[in-house]
């Protein structure tokens, strides 16, 4: 009786022992496997956009120089006054000019009289020749053929004089008409109404024309109306710039020195002048915004947004869920683990020398991809079709996904 109660002890001992270790071999393969994060497909919307920096620049920026030179005698503006179109901005010291427009107005009245003087020369030299025709013809003796020439000759004389003195006149009026034209351009006016965003000059100052316009002033025109924003968007992304602009698509942009503002703008412009910076290729476009405030201004950094896809209520899969790939072949169901060895991928978009209708296939191929969801003690991998996307998530064409369902998007962190 003994030995059989010895007997059972022993068995029971065995039987709490091989539960201990089942048991504790699962808590251990139960540790071992992975613990995924996951998130939902939904419905919702997406705004797709292409981002940029720029810089905020007036619409129309009119440098005034100065065409004579000599001393600054007066200086009416400074940085930040708003002008209008005529405004006095600055005087050249007009005394040089001044004894210039004198000399030239007494050297016209000089020969202005120098034609009267010539005209009346003139008429006399016509009276005396109509005379000697007509003693000629009295008496052919009374006056000698060379007198007669000679009075032909004074008179042709006299008209070819009057021809220099009217011309000389015509110079003089010319040159009086530059040296007023000199002490007008003494007065530096403001051509267009706008903001003083630049001098270069200071009272006292003398300016040196001879070779070329010195810049006095920049007036930033309409200012305080509208703003440009020139950004310079890559090539890659010029075709969905120039469709949101076709469509009339807005633009948001933000500048450091008003981080809470949200301001709003449109495409203006795409201009052809692309510009090469290390083998990138990019083109301006300039963008228009409303600047009543005056909190744009000249120089500002704006970090842009253009939009230019927009799609409302559809169904979205999380951008994390895309970019999760196991790393596992334990982890994947067998029938998916063709996806991990890159057995069901085509290597063509890494051949540069496939032609352009492969590379147009392939860009379509990257339209298609694979999800994966918990199913069981695996993973499966779901393929999908997808459309435009955002920064959180991505359009949903096509694929056996339904509203709410887990993706896979990564490993949790093992508890210690």
């Amino acid at each position: 009786m003994r030995l059989f109660l010895t007997f059972l002890v022993l068995v029971f001992i065995v039987v709490i022992l091989g539960a201990g270790g089942n048991a504790g071999y699962r808590y251990l393969e139960e540790k071992k496997r992975p613990s995924f994060r996951t998130a939902k497909v939904d419905m919702g919307d997406i705004e797709e956009s292409v981002n940029a920096t720029g810089n905020v620049k007036p619409i129309l920026t009119v440098q005034v120089g100065s065409f004579v030179s000599g001393p600054i005698v007066k200086l009416e503006v400074d940085f930040n006054d708003r002008v209008m179109t005529g405004d006095l901005l600055a005087q050249i010291d007009t005394r040089l000019f001044l004894a210039n427009v004198r000399r030239d107005e007494a050297t016209l009245t000089t020969r202005e009289a120098e034609v009267k003087r010539t005209e009346a020369l003139l008429r006399q030299a016509q009276r005396d020749e109509k005379r000697a025709q007509l003693i000629q013809e009295e008496n052919a003796d009374f006056i000698s053929g060379a007198e007669m020439d000679q009075v032909i000759a004074n008179r042709a004389s006299l008209e070819a004089q009057l021809e220099i003195a009217t011309a000389s006149v015509e110079q003089a009026s010319a040159a009086l008409k530059n040296s007023e034209a000199n002490l007008g351009y003494c007065d530096i006016t403001a051509t267009h109404s706008g903001i003083i965003i630049d001098r270069k000059i200071q009272p006292g100052q003398t300016l040196a024309a001879q070779f070329q316009t010195p810049e006095l002033f920049h007036i930033a025109v309409d200012l305080d109306r509208e703003v440009h924003v020139l950004a310079a968007i890559d090539e890659s992304d010029i075709g969905a710039i120039e469709k949101a602009l076709a469509e009339g698509r807005p633009v948001q942009f933000t500048v450091d020195a008003h981080r809470d503002d949200l301001f709003d703008g449109e495409i203006y412009q795409i201009r052809l002048n692309a510009t090469t910076t290390q083998n990138v290729v990019t083109y301006p476009v300039v963008v228009i915004a409303a600047n009543t405030e005056m909190k744009l201004l000249p120089g500002m950094t704006a970090s842009l947004s253009f939009q230019t896809n927009e799609k409302r209520d559809i169904k979205r899969i999380p951008n994390a869920a895309l970019r999760f790939f196991p790393t596992n072949t334990k982890w994947v169901h067998k029938d998916d683990r063709k996806l991990l060895d890159g057995s069901m991928w085509d290597d063509d978009e890494a051949d540069t020398q496939i032609s352009a209708k492969q590379k147009h296939t392939a860009a379509i191929k990257r339209k298609k991809r694979h999800v994966w969801i918990h199913e069981g003690e695996f993973l499966r991998a779901v393929e999908v079709e997808l459309g435009i996307s955002d920064t959180k998530y991505t359009e949903l064409i096509s694929g056996d996904l339904t509203e709410d369902q887990e993706l896979v998007t990564g490993l949790k962190a093992k508890r210690k």
